[in-house]
């Protein structure tokens, strides 16, 4: 049991005053109880461990401490340091095991939010996922000294603490009224009843009961007991004869030695003989056992030299009884053969005698190299010890000095100075215990915020999951009610009117709005945030003018998020932490995956600038020659410039203003473009491939050196000139792809005459900017830089796969059309969207997208060459007939 009488300081007013209390833990609710005796029976009031912190500090006196709650701070002292650090470290202790104990976190403050309330209630929370940061940072020096223990296990004041202390008079204080509790008078009466009738058959079932009859007493010094036991196992070991005694009075001796008894020396120089004769018959021992082992090793040798005679005199005997002189050249041959044999095998182990000498000689260098560094160390250290006693005789005759002496301070003064370093001292020992108290309390607080940190991790996935379902039932609502707005024609008025409101409510909606989501909103921030604005600044939901558009635009919106927050732990994060992982980027087929797979927000910056610096030596001082050149002379393209300016992402924030802070970035990029390159000089569709680069790497000079990097580099020559010959050439190769790769879509489309040029021409040119929602584009832009033109035939096919089977359910051309027109915004899954692209339509050899291109243009050039032979023949036509 945790109990012993404590002070606890009280309030009356203005005054503090100290109050003799009986502390009682009790397990099953982690409180602290305190009473005003140890008899009595209704407590006084109680302290939550399970939600406290400890402290102590040296200025708040000996043995003070205080224990905080939420609620309150609890000022305590015990009799001595040693109880102080008792309690402490068994409190410690108990908070632990019960915390650890529990299925639910009870330190943790509850939060409650009742209508206004409920943003301040989600900050609170916030807080705590930033106080869970904290523990994070910390996670290492937690797994360092999770077994280290910061200060050793306090022995138990048995004097002052246990059920021992209960049946001792409590401490007495300088009045009898000074104790008793004036805040719980009906308590104090009861407890004065009880204990004036002396009842503790009526009390004991409360919970106050102590038991002394397990109480043993422990010998008070264990150290003779120990003592005792060691001197008993002597004497039980010692034989009849008597021989053992001289070990056991040389222990005995050794310990009178330690003790400071005198007249040892004597006894000792009177046993010193016998024990020189034990370590000489030692030695002649080892000696013998020694000689031995060598004799031994004679015998085996001996015998080995025994058996080659024998087998020697078996041959001779051989040799001499052979009958005829073919066996005996035969066996005369064998021992040849034989001495053959050990003539190598005696060369070998004369080279391997040469190279241990070898070996021996190096070795003995360098222990003579050891030798001479071992001399030098030691003349070292005699020297340093020559300096060290020169500089002690020296301090000595200072001291001795009578001159010296009288120039010192007084003997007072140095009195003083004693007394005031052991006071120093005592503070630092002080100090100390005080410190590794702190830090076992910080470890243990670390932990239990490192267990909450996790269980609120676990509440916040739990969270996303709930926020995705939600999502996906909102789009199958906002689905619903789109099919029911494509079949009004055929419903009645009323029923009409009430879908048209139904629409009007749902496009109303915001993910934000509402008292219950909000909390919702604020702990799911962390793990997938969603606003009006994704991080590039393109809106997440389009505002279309066309209402059936505004729907789908929301279905989309919903769909998208629901993807993100189901993917956040089981795809995003594996994908961050390999991003983390990669140090210096060089290319690989690793890093070609892991681009594909689409890099995160804060590495796309440093990646995007590495590819285009590989591809793009950056001149010195280039772009800024040309932005001096552009504001001299004013470039024929400038009056086109700035009639696309406003026209560019109209559905991003940093563009969809006249006043918007990267429009002048945009011009700027756009006119020292034109001067860098005066073939191209500015064509439309240059300015939305200048905006994202300025999105992601936002530096001029950059996202002018990516605008290079496409044109000149990704994509082949004259496919932004006047004739634009390259970009249809591609769309020819494009209808080749799509009728190997999705021969039932082509086939479709030619039944109904659809052209899909007409759509596909502008993700080509713009590389699908304006076609895709922002994320993934931006996916498809990643490996569009790193792989070139390919990936946009790759993307340009994933889509029609993706929908696919909805195109072929359409039947009209007109509807067709219309569909083509909004389609790439429904696509919602960018994963599926890449394993289609990059898994699905392999292979897809650059080596061939460049045959059909060659194949094409030929083709091409000689359609232009005779369609231009007919216009001329058509002008001279008309010019010979007349006006």
């Amino acid at each position: 049991k945790l109990c012993g009488y404590l002070n606890k300081l009280g309030i009356k007013g203005p005054i503090k005053t100290w109050k003799s209390r009986w502390f009682f833990y009790d397990e099953n609710k982690c409180h602290l109880l305190y009473y005003r005796t140890a008899q009595d029976i209704n407590p006084l009031g109680s302290i939550d461990i399970a939600s406290a912190s400890f402290d102590c500090k040296v200025e708040n006196g000996e043995g003070v401490f205080e224990i905080r709650t939420p609620s309150r701070a609890f000022t305590l002292k015990a009799i001595s340091k040693q109880a102080t650090m008792y309690w402490l470290q068994q409190l410690q202790m108990r908070r632990w095991e019960f915390c650890n104990a529990q299925s639910r976190f009870p330190c943790l403050p509850v939060v409650k939010c009742h209508g206004s309330q409920v943003w301040q209630g989600a900050k609170v929370q916030w807080n705590s996922v930033l106080l869970t940061c904290f523990c994070v940072l910390i996670c290492f020096y937690i797994d360092v000294t999770d077994n280290e223990d910061f200060l050793p296990p306090v022995k138990t004041p048995t004097e002052v603490v246990g059920l021992k202390a209960a049946s001792l008079p409590a401490p007495q204080t300088c009045t009898a009224l000074q104790n008793i509790s004036l805040k719980h008078p009906w308590t104090e009466i009861q407890n004065t009843v009880y204990n004036i009738c002396g009842s503790k058959q009526l009390w004991g079932n409360n919970g106050n009961i102590f038991s002394f009859n397990e109480f043993q007493e422990h010998p008070e010094n264990p150290d003779e007991e120990q003592e005792a036991k060691l001197e008993a196992g002597f004497k039980e070991g010692i034989p009849e004869d008597g021989r053992m005694e001289p070990r056991l009075n040389w222990v005995r001796k050794a310990r009178w030695m330690n003790s400071g008894f005198p007249g040892l020396p004597e006894e000792l120089s009177r046993e010193r003989n016998p024990m020189d004769k034990v370590s000489v018959l030692q030695q002649q021992m080892l000696t013998l056992t020694e000689e031995v082992k060598s004799q031994k090793e004679l015998v085996k040798l001996l015998h080995k030299a025994l058996e080659a005679a024998q087998q020697e005199k078996r041959v001779s005997s051989m040799y001499l009884t052979a009958a005829e002189d073919k066996d005996r050249l035969e066996l005369v041959r064998h021992k040849v053969r034989q001495i053959a044999d050990l003539t190598s095998r005696l060369e070998a182990l004369e080279q391997e005698k040469k190279e241990l000498e070898q070996m021996l000689t190096l070795r003995d260098r360098h222990i003579q190299e050891l030798k001479e560094h071992v001399q030098l160390l030691m003349e070292k250290n005699h020297a340093k010890q020559e300096v060290i006693m020169a500089l002690t005789e020296q301090m000595a005759r200072e001291l001795s000095d009578p001159l010296q002496e009288a120039n010192t301070v007084t003997a007072e003064t140095l009195y003083k100075q004693q007394e005031e370093i052991e006071h120093l001292k005592d503070d630092i020992d002080a100090y100390k215990t005080q410190n590794q108290f702190l830090n076992s309390e910080i470890h243990q607080v670390t932990r239990l915020w490192t267990s909450v940190a996790e269980n609120e991790k676990a509440l916040l996935m739990k969270c996303a999951c709930l926020q995705a379902r939600n999502c996906q039932m909102e789009s199958k609502y906002l689905m619903v009610l789109r099919k029911l707005q494509e079949a009004m024609p055929g419903l009645p008025s009323s029923h009409a009117e009430l879908v048209r409101n139904l629409i009007q409510e749902a496009l109303q909606w915001d993910v934000k709005e509402g008292a219950e989501e909000a909390l919702s909103f604020e702990l799911t921030s962390a793990l997938c945030p969603s606003s009006e604005y994704d991080e590039y600044g393109f809106m997440t939901v389009p505002d279309y003018e066309v209402e059936d558009w505004k729907l789908l635009a929301k279905i989309q919106a919903l769909e998208i998020k629901s993807n993100n927050l189901r993917s956040q732990e089981v795809v995003e994060k594996p994908l961050r932490d390999r991003w983390n992982s990669v140090g210096e980027l060089s290319p690989s087929a690793e890093l070609k995956s892991l681009i594909r797979s689409g890099i995160p927000v804060e590495h796309r910056q440093r990646v995007w600038k590495w590819i285009v610096s590989r591809h793009c030596s950056h001149l010195p001082d280039h772009y800024q020659q040309l932005l001096r050149q552009s504001k001299s002379t004013e470039h024929p393209a400038c009056r086109q410039i700035e009639l696309d300016l406003p026209r560019t992402l109209t559905n991003n924030k940093h563009f969809s203003s006249p006043t918007s802070q990267l429009i002048p970035k945009l011009r700027r990029v756009l006119l020292a473009f034109s001067w860098h390159n005066p073939a191209i000089g500015y064509c439309q569709g240059l300015n939305r491939l200048a905006a994202v680069a300025l999105l992601v790497l936002e530096d001029e000079e950059s996202a002018f050196w990516c605008l290079v990097h496409i044109v000149e580099n990704l994509m082949p020559a004259d496919y932004y000139s006047d004739t634009l010959i390259t970009s249809q050439v591609d769309q020819r190769v494009f209808k080749d792809f799509l009728s190997e790769k999705l021969p039932r879509l082509m086939a479709h489309f030619e039944q109904y005459r659809i052209d899909v040029s007409l759509i596909t021409f502008n993700w080509f040119l713009v590389v699908f900017v304006d076609s895709l929602v922002s994320d993934i584009l931006l996916r498809v832009w990643d490996a569009f830089l790193y792989e070139g033109t390919k990936v946009i035939f790759r993307y340009a096919l994933a889509i029609f796969k993706y929908n696919e089977e909805e195109i072929l359910r359409i039947h009209d051309s007109v509807e067709i059309y219309q569909y083509l027109r909004f389609f790439t915004r429904m696509i919602m899954d960018g994963r599926k969207l890449m394993n289609i692209a990059f898994n699905d339509l392999n292979p897809f050899p650059m080596k061939l997208l460049r045959n059909r291109r060659s194949m094409h243009r030929e083709e091409m050039e000689a359609e232009l060459c005779e369609l231009e032979q007919i216009k001329a023949a058509y002008v001279k036509e008309r010019a010979e007939q007349g006006p």
